[in-house]
């Protein structure tokens, strides 16, 4: 009986922990990065910090749910925990489908909707964009979504951000085109995703198999209590 108990309990501490995790680099981020707001126009409020504060939130209650059902071997609260987490696990499933199946759909809509966010850089009320734009222009030395081209619809001229240039300098960006970086940002973040696209496919999969595993062992305590007197 004790035993039963101890592995249905640990699997949804595990779960609580990796939530507080998450939660705690969503508000790390938000409070040291709070002026760097995400590149889309569309969705100013979905940025890295805020995501990652309502995932690891959503997590944590989902896991001190299971925890506390474990504690007090409540069937009630031990079966939303399950169904909760069946309910994530094909969320994780049906999103991974999705994304490849509308693969281009959504390069599109991205690039599209990045362009959109290049109309408001440097404007009043979007330092945060302005600065992550700079930021990513700078680290990934790219130019513009798809070319350094497109910012001279911003500028209606030929000129670029200083972020742009190949040794930045105030007002670089009027200088020649061969100073600046040419290649695509959306195309470089790409090709650093997929660089790092091992390790992302490896948490995803300690996750799965998280799920998996408490799910199998919730699965166990319940055939456990309903042979029990």
């Amino acid at each position: 009986h004790f035993k039963a108990c101890l592995k249905t309990f640990l699997y949804p501490v595990l779960f609580c922990l990796g939530g507080c995790g998450i939660l705690g680099v969503g508000v790390w981020l938000s409070v040291t990065q709070g002026n760097f707001a995400t590149l889309s126009s569309s969705l100013p409020s979905l940025s890295a910090a805020n995501l990652l504060i309502a995932v690891g939130t959503i997590i944590m209650v989902i896991g001190c749910l299971g925890c506390v059902g474990a504690v007090k071997e409540s069937r009630p609260l031990l079966l939303t925990f399950f169904i909760l987490l069946l309910l994530i696990f094909f969320l994780e499933i049906l999103s991974i489908m999705l994304f490849f199946i509308y693969q281009d759909e959504i390069d599109h809509y991205a690039q599209r909707d990045l362009k959109k966010g290049l109309q408001l850089f440097g404007t009043e009320g979007n330092v945060g964009l302005t600065n992550a734009w700079m930021i990513v222009q700078t680290d990934f030395r790219c130019c513009g979504v798809t070319n350094h081209t497109d910012w001279f619809e911003v500028y209606n001229a030929s000129r670029v951000p200083d972020s742009c240039c190949l040794e930045y300098s105030d007002n670089c960006g009027l200088d020649n085109p061969g100073t600046w970086w040419t290649a695509p940002c959306y195309e470089r973040v790409k090709d650093w995703l997929n660089e790092n696209l091992v390790a992302l496919w490896i948490f995803a999969l300690c996750t799965a198999l998280t799920q998996v595993i408490t799910a199998g062992m919730l699965c166990d305590f319940f055939f456990f209590f309903s042979r029990s007197p």
